[in-house]
């Protein structure tokens, strides 16, 4: 009897009020911190939850630190600075138009989506798609950007879903087939012609501010070109560099690819002395796009390079249009100004 006592007195205890409370608070702490496991685990479990990628192995594949960027990706640049390249009487920096670059961004499942362009000269160019082909990464454009170039120069754009050391592996095997330098980090990560790719002012501390002082400063007023054009850039390399995402989302197969993938309008200014400066890059377009830009370029003094696709499945369909021209830098930015008129893209102040 005296055993049985306090189970007895233990039952009636949650017959009352404060016990019923206590019975239900403890039920309901248990029945949170089971949905909080279960929700983390879930979140967890699927494909491409937002979670930091580590990116030490790919660093260590590809001999260098890569530059984060928004959007979750992370971009390594290989600059071409052994090649020697005049254009129009201008010797290009690699930062304006001879910078190799790839970009990875986590897929989920032990994956990643990368995309990239390689600056080749037209001997490389065999060795080197025969090399990413073997390692199973595809080949997506191969062109011209610039005209009349010594030596002349060509862009192979590539793209994997795979393993993301696996594909860097092989970016860097297929590079070993070319002169590209590969054993040195580059003074500045982001270098390369769409160094500042993740939209106008780029990823902070990607590289030096517009109208900044130091190692970065330029003979060219960015400032004054930066009101002009209606984007504010960076200074990489020697180079204005402004990049000008897109409104619309853009997907390859199912999967978006952010601005800094290579899927933004990029600008670049070489100053060449006198308020002039040289500038080159690509408008990323829509069909429908694609003449009006091609007119308001040519009104304003702007020749056009070259028109082409850098991607296979994108949509909405995207059309890339390169440029040139060597003059004063603010009117230039003038009429680029009136070409991203003719886009849908999207621009940030140029105050700041």
């Amino acid at each position: 009897m005296q055993q049985s006592q306090p189970q007895s007195q233990i039952q009636t205890s949650s017959t009352t009020p404060l016990g019923r409370a206590a019975a239900l608070g403890l039920a309901a702490a248990c029945a949170l911190a089971f949905t909080v496991r279960t929700a983390s685990a879930q979140e967890g479990a699927r494909p491409g939850a937002a979670r930091a990628a580590d990116w030490s192995a790919v660093d260590q594949a590809l001999g260098r630190k890569g530059a984060a960027q928004p959007g979750g990706v992370m971009r390594y640049s290989f600059p071409r600075s052994d090649l020697q390249v005049t254009a129009d009487g201008v010797q290009l920096r690699p930062a304006l138009a001879l910078g190799s670059w790839v970009a990875f961004r986590n897929a989920g499942g032990g994956h990643a989506m990368m995309m990239g362009d390689l600056v080749l000269t037209e001997d490389e160019v065999a060795p080197v798609m025969r090399s990413l082909q073997q390692a199973g990464v595809e080949q997506t454009a191969l062109h011209n950007h610039v005209l009349g170039e010594s030596p002349r120069v060509m862009y192979m754009h590539v793209a994997g879903h795979d393993d993301p050391v696996k594909l860097a592996r092989a970016v860097r095997e297929a590079l070993g087939q070319s002169k590209t330098p590969l054993g040195q980090q580059p003074a500045t990560p982001s270098a390369g012609d769409k160094g500042n790719a993740a939209g106008a002012g780029g990823a902070p501390g990607a590289a030096q501010a517009a109208g900044g002082g130091g190692p970065g400063a330029l003979d060219l007023d960015t400032a004054a070109v930066a009101r002009a054009l209606g984007a504010s850039g960076r200074v990489n390399g020697g180079v204005y560099q402004v990049s000008v995402p897109r409104r619309e989302t853009i997907r390859e197969g199912s999967r978006e690819v952010p601005p800094s993938m290579g899927v933004a309008t990029a600008i670049n200014f070489q100053p060449t002395g006198g308020g002039k400066a040289a500038i080159t890059g690509d408008f990323v377009m829509t069909a429908r796009e694609v003449n009006p830009v091609i007119r308001v370029l040519q009104e304003n003094g702007i020749a056009v390079t070259a028109l082409h696709s850098h991607m296979l499945t994108e949509t909405p369909r995207l059309f890339f249009m390169h440029f040139w021209a060597n003059d004063d830098a603010v009117t230039l930015a003038r009429g680029l100004r009136a070409a991203l008129d003719q886009t849908n893209s999207r621009r940030e102040t140029a105050s700041r």
